[in-house]
This record gives C-alpha cells, sequence and structure tokens, in this order.
C-alpha cells in the first residue's frame, strides 16, 4: 500500500471517531463487542472503507445490514467530529484478520502435537 501522509492521517481520524460514534449509537448487546479494525481512505479522500470484526453471538451479515441502514446517520456524525474538506462515503466491510490468526494458531498447535 503506497498511501500518502495525509490518506494515514484521515484514515487514523476516522477510525478514532467512528469507532466512538459505533460504540454510542450502534452497539449494544444484541450486537456484541464491535471493533473497528482498520479505515483504508481512497487518494481523493471521498471514500472510506472500513474493517470492522464483532466478538459474541452475532450474525455478522445481520450487522453489515444494520451498518448499511444506519450509514447516513454515521456519516453525518463523523462529519460533525472531525472537520474535512469532504465527507466520505462509506463503505463497511468485515475483516478476516482474527479468523485467520485463530485458524493459524490452530495449525500451529496441531503440528507440535504432530511432532511430539
Amino acid at each position: 500500500m503506497n498511501d500518502s501522509r495525509r490518506q494515514r492521517r484521515v484514515s487514523s481520524l476516522i477510525k478514532e471517531a467512528l469507532g466512538k460514534i459505533v460504540i454510542q449509537d450502534v452497539q449494544d448487546s444484541a450486537s456484541g463487542l464491535i471493533t473497528i479494525t482498520r479505515v483504508e481512505v481512497s487518494a481523493d479522500l471521498k471514500t472510506a472503507r472500513v474493517y470492522l470484526s464483532s466478538y459474541g453471538e452475532v450474525d455478522r451479515n445481520q450487522l453489515l445490514e444494520s451498518l448499511e441502514k444506519r450509514k447516513g446517520h454515521l456519516r453525518k456524525a463523523l462529519a460533525s467530529a472531525i472537520k474535512l474538506k469532504y465527507n466520505p462515503s462509506l463503505i463497511f466491510a468485515l475483516d478476516k484478520t482474527p479468523e485467520y490468526e485463530d485458524r493459524i494458531d490452530k495449525l500451529i498447535q496441531q503440528s507440535k502435537k504432530d511432532d511430539e
């Protein structure tokens, strides 16, 4: 990734502000624990891809649908939280990294058992 310094700064601002907004407005006992793992901003700073993970007994597809329905509210709250020239459109996606890490841990444990 060849993100500019400006893209990295804007990504960081969006991640921090959106994390607070999600905790206040979206997260409840039914949605489990929602974490924004990273944000990738386009070169023109008009689009932000937000990667998130959830913990607990949650249907992740339903969580994405819920966030898509609240996208307008989240953009408005984000615009009031951080001042940018353009309020980026948000694209939500599930971060698969925790599942990959779990799978790798299990494979390592299995290989250790096989060696013994």
